[in-house]
């Protein structure tokens, strides 16, 4: 009778963890860390970024969002069983604490539903970068687009437009899409519009194709984000977003000169 008691009293026991003082604390905990980390980690992330010069530079923002608050909760749940295991009852030997819980550790069912959280948890983050990737490509179908091929090599950029027009500054239309023809005539290059949230590598011998639509007038940075030798951090220049009037001479001009060469 004795033994089949304190067995009762052990499946009770187990049968209420959740309202043990460390596992209320490390709920509570896991609330607030989660909190803490998506407010301070999103403003962190994205404060220190250039403002957007199209809608996929703003889509890279928010997806970059959305990412951290999903991730909180894992951060969350982490720092606060750290804490409460470092801050509670200390135990010292080889052997578990008389106390110690193992039901959790060897439960099947938490096994499972540890997978199929991380399971969802993956299975969001490709879905929502399809859903991006799918939203830049939309640009590659536009007939209004423009081509350009860029060019890198050790260690500037060059542009050529569909009229014979070369320069090594870009310039572009607003509102419109652009499609990026990238290659390299020496080693591997990175092409990165900064405040357009276009980057793409340029391989020697081999053409990648990125397309953006500007949204926005202005001067915007262009830099290599690939380690290409000496000179690697030099390796920067500017593009232009101007109206299409604007952009309509500024490529006749740069073509007759080109022609007059």
């Amino acid at each position: 009778m004795r033994k089949e008691n304190s067995m009762s009293d052990q499946l009770m026991q187990k049968s209420k963890w959740w309202k043990k003082k460390d596992v209320k604390l490390t709920a509570f905990l896991t609330v607030v860390f989660s909190l803490i980390v998506g407010f301070v980690g999103t403003w962190f992330h994205t404060h220190f970024m250039p403002a957007p010069a199209s809608e996929t530079m703003a889509e890279v923002i928010r997806l970059i969002r959305i990412f951290t608050w999903v991730a909180s909760p894992v951060v969350g749940i982490v720092g606060a069983m750290a804490v409460v295991s470092l801050t509670t009852k200390s135990h010292y030997g080889d052997n578990p604490p008389p106390d110690a819980e193992h039901s959790i550790r060897n439960s099947p069912r938490a096994g499972a539903l540890w997978v199929v959280i991380s399971s969802i948890l993956c299975l969001f983050a490709v879905i929502m970068g399809l859903v991006v990737l799918q939203e830049d490509s939309k640009a590659i179908l536009d007939d209004r687009a423009i081509e350009v091929k860029v060019t890198g090599q050790q260690w500037l950029w060059n542009f050529d437009y569909e009229n014979g027009a070369r320069s090594n500054v870009l310039y572009l239309p607003v509102d419109k899409p652009a499609i990026f023809n990238i290659t390299s005539v020496d080693v591997k290059h990175s092409f990165w519009i900064v405040q357009m949230g276009i980057k793409m590598d340029a391989n020697p011998g081999a053409i990648t194709e990125a397309a953006v639509t500007p949204n926005k007038i202005g001067v915007f940075d262009i830099r290599c984000a690939e380690l290409c030798g000496l000179l690697h951090a030099y390796m920067q220049t500017k593009v232009h977003v101007v109206s299409q009037n604007d952009y309509d001479k500024w490529v006749a001009e740069h073509a007759a000169l080109e022609g007059r060469a």
